[in-house]
């Protein structure tokens, strides 16, 4: 492929790598049947997973303070009272939760042209997988997508003293792997983290994952390439200096 020059590239995981988003409605879908069926709940059902989708989004994690099950069992526990009334029910909302979370877990895979690709990219540049997140929920997300084995090394934001965008952890990936940031590439789905934290490093290029072709805010940070897949990457490396705001 001949990527002489870039030496690293760091990849997000949720949304980047594996389709988190469609593991979770995935996971839903499952805690909706289960409420309709057993519970007998038929409209509540999905008012209380559209509830907890809101809690989950609005989470902030302090690493040293949280325990992800059971700040995750409450947003079920909540959820249910605020639609149900009546007393807190937590065992039901422990079953909606690990229901919820098992599922989401069994559909976080990594695809096999997404496999290849990172395999022929790291016969050439060294490969960090960086992601934000509670470090319990992270590491759980990495080992079901089996995905250790694809990099040099992995970075879990919860287990850091700051997370992406800021700069110290991406400086800690270089130092991982002994380079300067203008020697690394990052690529992510999110522009206030992923794409954000590479121009505050100073990396040598960023690279934004828009699937879903979304238009940015004039105020988002501008990514140096923009593609549609991380499945097209490749193309985007081999042409790293190129002018930038390429987009295929």
């Amino acid at each position: 492929m001949g990527l002489s020059r870039v030496q690293a590239v760091f990849f997000d995981l949720d949304n980047t790598l594996i389709d988190t988003a469609e593991a979770s409605r995935s996971g839903m879908l499952e805690v909706v049947k289960l409420l309709q069926s057993k519970y007998h709940y038929k409209e509540e059902a999905k008012i209380i997973c559209d509830k907890v989708q809101v809690k989950l989004s609005k989470e902030y994690f302090y690493p040293s303070n949280t325990c992800v099950t059971d700040l995750r069992t409450s947003h079920w526990e909540e959820a249910i009272q605020e639609t149900k009334g009546g007393v807190a029910n937590r065992k039901l909302a422990e079953e909606c939760y690990f229901l919820w979370k098992s599922t989401r877990l069994q559909h976080m895979t990594l695809a096999e042209d997404v496999k290849a690709m990172l395999t022929e990219l790291r016969k050439e540049v060294r490969l960090l997988l960086l992601t934000n997140g509670d470090r319990q929920t992270q590491r759980e997300k990495i080992e079901a997508c089996a995905c250790q084995s694809y990099f040099d090394a992995i970075v879990v934001g919860g287990e850091q003293k700051e997370e992406k965008p800021s700069p110290s952890i991406f400086y800690y990936c270089c130092e991982l792997l002994e380079l300067q940031p203008g020697d690394c590439v990052m690529v992510g789905d999110t522009l206030e983290t992923d794409i954000q934290g590479g121009l505050n490093a100073g990396l040598k290029a960023t690279v934004w994952i828009n699937k879903n072709r979304i238009v940015p805010q004039k105020s988002s940070p501008i990514p140096h390439y923009i593609i549609s897949s991380v499945l097209d990457l490749p193309a985007i490396l081999q042409n790293i200096d190129c002018p930038v705001n390429v987009s295929i």
